[in-house]
């Protein structure tokens, strides 16, 4: 048994009005879109990096940025593929997720974006746990200024 801890945060981009907030792979309509080369997906960023702690392979960075910045692949459901393909005979067994930001609301989305993830991750939804604070605004991200997401991923 393996445990890895992955983390991501973005800022919002207040001026981008084309691009879309997309966290879990899930889009989150009248929001402001995080700033990133990519979606900047910090839910898939944050678990890609708690991969990576399994696999000791560091997708966020070179790899990311050759599909990015050479492939022009933005989605990040790209990066965390990748990821998944170092985990050889190593299976996910648990997921938790820990964000803080004050915008979007997440609960109402959790079901959304527990569904995505296993998809993408071939685990069950159960085996899923998100939660979500503004962390009465002690930081940055709980006073609304991006979000910040820690991922402890399991592996057997």
């Amino acid at each position: 048994m393996k445990v890895a801890i992955g983390q991501d945060s973005h800022r919002f981009d207040f001026d981008d009005k084309e691009k879309k907030l997309i966290l879990g792979g899930v889009i989150f309509d009248g929001e402001p879109p995080l700033k990133g080369n990519s979606d900047a997906d910090v839910i898939l960023h944050s678990v890609t990096n708690a991969i990576s702690g399994i696999t000791c392979v560091n997708i966020l960075g070179e790899i990311s940025d050759d599909l990015c910045l050479k492939e022009g692949i933005t989605d990040s459901s790209v990066y965390l593929k990748e990821a998944l393909k170092y985990l050889n005979d190593n299976k996910i067994a648990h997921l938790s997720i820990s964000m803080e930001c004050l915008r979007p609301k997440i609960t109402p989305k959790i079901p959304l974006i527990r569904a995505n993830l296993s998809k993408l991750l071939n685990i069950p939804e159960n085996s899923i746990g998100i939660t979500a604070t503004t962390g009465e605004g002690l930081t940055q991200f709980g006073q609304g200024l991006g979000i910040q997401v820690f991922s402890v991923i399991t592996v057997i």
